[in-house]
């Protein structure tokens, strides 16, 4: 097991996890700098909170958040994906050197295709079963998902194929808590079969379960580290690719003992 690991940066007020922490972006960097040093091997930056209670955010606000910071990163050569849903940003973004593009509704804006297209970033295309804007807490039963899943993914995989944009610069990502309804069901039912869908589609798969409610039970974010760490090591274990993660630290030691106990090479713990 050898997943790329995406440390989380939310230059946000409102995010579930780390609300208002990270918005001055001297103290987004310092953050940044730490994800990389604990384990980290690229920053995912999100701008807007996209949780149930969060606010809108205007693209310019959004931009501007994610200048400063992405300019001083993508300098330092820190691999930096961008998370947004907002065209207006995904353009900035491929003009301003990111190695990822990060959409929670999969790219559904067609008129953005040939930009995708001439861009070298990678697109990680995400399933959601909200069609647009942040995620609700919508009543999907955990028993259609996977098909909806991999419904969703054959046609939208073939829209951006036939659009020119090249397969191996894409990754699936199918959405995790909310994204998957209010069920918490769900999300276990997808964990389970990861395998199944980098199967059907041949592509790299990213899981991003971070301190999400279905992990909780009702407990603050910050006290669902080790339910976090249990489902990233299940998703790694399943074949994940990518994991998406606040904490790269705890991920990059539960994988350093699992390759450990695995291969008899103490060594490397």
């Amino acid at each position: 097991m050898n997943p790329a690991i995406l440390g989380i940066l939310n230059i946000t007020a409102d995010s579930f996890s780390d609300g208002g922490k990270y918005l001055d972006p001297a103290a987004a960097l310092a953050h940044a700098h730490e994800l990389m040093a604990s384990g980290a091997h690229g920053i995912d930056i999100g701008a807007a909170a996209s949780n149930p209670k969060s606010a809108p955010v205007l693209p310019e606000e959004e931009v501007a958040r994610l200048a400063p910071v992405v300019t001083a990163l993508v300098r330092e050569g820190v691999p930096v994906s961008i998370d947004t849903f907002a065209p207006e940003v995904q353009r900035w973004a491929l003009g301003n050197g990111v190695a990822w593009l990060n959409d929670i509704h999969g790219f559904p804006e067609s008129s953005l295709y040939p930009a995708l297209a001439g861009s070298p970033a990678k697109l990680i295309v995400m399933h959601a079963v909200q069609a647009e804007g942040r995620a609700t807490a919508d009543d999907v039963p955990p028993g259609t998902i996977f098909k909806r899943i991999l419904e969703f993914f054959d046609a939208r995989l073939t829209a951006l194929t036939a659009a020119g944009i090249a397969r191996d610069r894409l990754i699936v990502d199918p959405g995790m808590g909310m994204f998957l309804g209010r069920h918490a069901e769900a999300s276990y039912e997808v964990l389970r079969r990861i395998g199944e869908l980098k199967q059907a589609f041949d592509l790299p798969v990213l899981i991003s379960v971070s301190r999400k409610s279905f992990l909780r039970r009702g407990r603050p974010a910050a006290a669902a580290g080790s339910a976090t760490l249990a489902a990233e090591l299940f998703a790694c274990w399943q074949g994940a690719d990518y994991i998406r993660t606040h904490d790269p630290a705890a991920l990059a030691d539960g994988l350093r003992v699992w390759s450990a106990v695995l291969t008899g090479n103490i060594k490397s713990t």
